[in-house]
């Protein structure tokens, strides 16, 4: 579910461009980063047709607080139970740390991955020029 409960399936992306943004925690420094700096740029991805998703092992509650603790409207979605089964297909789910690890998937309208990028380290944030970059590419 979303940070308000509702289900959100993988075939309510059909359709559309998205981006599934996996992270580790909610209220954690870097994650916080990530999203405010994917929150900024958001307008310009929505004008390319695109959307984005935040994801974690996090419960829709801890989400919805999250969510309006740094004010951004990006939707984020509850991998919580059965837990990390979206992350765990999408391979950015780490068992032995018991969450998500930084990945951007590209989901496209026909639902089909489209693009993929794991960061290298937990501490980096993947830039949202990446996202800007593989959209390019599928353009061209």
């Amino acid at each position: 579910p979303d940070q308000d409960g509702d289900e959100v399936a993988l075939q309510d992306l059909a359709g559309q461009i998205s981006v599934l943004v996996f992270y580790p925690l909610d209220f954690s420094p870097v994650c916080t980063d990530q999203l405010n700096v994917y929150h900024e740029v958001l307008p310009e991805l929505e004008a390319k047709g695109t959307k984005l998703y935040g994801v974690s092992v996090d419960s829709a509650f801890s989400h919805k607080a999250f969510q309006d603790h740094l004010g951004i409207s990006i939707p984020l979605l509850a991998d919580f139970h059965p837990k990390a089964e979206v992350s765990k297909t999408y391979g950015a789910y780490i068992e032995e740390r018991g969450h998500n690890q930084r990945a951007l998937v590209m989901i496209g309208p026909d639902l089909a991955v489209t693009w993929a990028h794991q960061s290298p380290s937990p501490l980096e944030i993947p830039g949202a020029n990446l996202i800007f970059d593989a959209l390019e590419r599928q353009a061209a």
